[in-house]
């Protein structure tokens, strides 16, 4: 016996409107998807940055500031800030902005054997992106050790005094054109653009009461050797003024005796014209004028030759001109 079975509902299709939603969200994802690798395509960089873009692991061009074109999950950019920098050398900054002693770094001998605290400010920045990102793991770690290699051979050349004093300059100076030597070298990416001496001082109380005492005594040294010199520029003319006195006395005796023995010259020529004509009377002449000088000065002793007591008559004849004075 052949039953009938009552037939079921019939399957109807979907309504147009899920196909119109599915078809709808089809569309956004695509939308969105073209819209992502699209306006990624693009990137733009600042005037502070430089672009670096790479295809595949291997870098293909460097970008300046601007708006450039990628291909899209190919290329890979990446941003390298390319302004200044700065950071201290030997000390640190604390939280509240105090400058803290980095005793390991900042401690140097100079060429006296004396130690000297000397703390550096470093500015540097980046010249070449691709060295700067491909040639070394932590390139500012490198460039420290640089600047504090360059310190180190450089200071060591200066004495304590010049280090914190006349020779901050130069050192500076030969600190930077070693650090750019070594940088050129290395090539890292980085250049300084300077550095200074911040500040440079002994490093223990002790130091610094002895550098006190060096500076005090140096001062007392300048002062004498001051004194001296007005000293010296008051004694100078006073002895020059002295000199030329003696000299004039000199030359002025020297002219009197000249012409004293130039007179006794004449009158020995004059003597000798009067004894050519007349010897003996010259003679006699000059044996009287000889004894008047010297008679007044001589003591006159009177005796027969066979007196053996000497009378002094001097005192008589003295004294009776005395007595006849009264």
């Amino acid at each position: 016996m052949n039953e009938t079975r009552a037939p079921g509902p019939k399957r109807s299709a979907a309504p147009g409107w899920q196909k119109k939603l599915l078809n709808g969200v089809k569309i956004a994802v695509a939308v969105i998807l073209v819209a992502i690798v699209f306006f990624g395509a693009f990137y733009n960089v600042s005037e502070q940055q430089n672009a670096v873009v790479t295809m595949f692991g291997k870098v293909v061009r460097t970008d300046t500031a601007g708006l450039h074109f990628k291909i899209p999950l190919v290329q890979q950019v990446r941003m390298v800030d390319i302004t200044t920098h700065g950071t201290g050398i030997g000390y640190t900054v604390s939280a509240t902005g105090q400058n803290i002693t980095d005793t390991t770094n900042g401690i140097m001998i100079t060429s006296d054997f004396n130690l000297i605290n000397i703390d550096f400010y470093m500015e540097y920045r980046v010249n070449d992106p691709v060295a700067y990102l491909y040639n070394s793991r932590h390139p500012e770690d490198i460039l420290k050790n640089i600047a504090l290699a360059a310190i180190r051979s450089t200071v060591i050349n200066y004495t304590v005094d010049e280090a914190m004093t006349t020779g901050k300059s130069a050192i500076q100076s030969e600190v930077k054109s070693m650090m750019v030597e070594e940088l050129n070298e290395q090539n890292i990416g980085l250049q300084v653009v300077n550095i200074t001496i911040q500040d440079a001082a002994p490093p223990t109380d002790e130091i610094i009461r002895a550098f006190k005492n060096v500076e005090t005594a140096k001062q007392g040294a300048e002062t004498t050797i001051n004194q001296a010199r007005k000293y010296e520029n008051e004694q100078i003319p006073a002895a020059e003024a002295q000199a030329d006195r003696i000299v004039q006395n000199a030359e002025a005796q020297k002219a009197a005796r000249i012409a004293e023995a130039e007179g006794q010259v004449a009158r020995f020529n004059a003597m000798f014209e009067q004894y050519v004509l007349n010897p003996l009377i010259t003679k006699q002449r000059m044996f009287y004028e000889t004894l008047e000088d010297l008679l007044p000065g001589l003591k006159v002793i009177i005796t027969d030759g066979q007196t053996q007591t000497l009378l002094p008559l001097d005192t008589f004849t003295g004294a009776e001109a005395e007595g006849g004075e009264g």
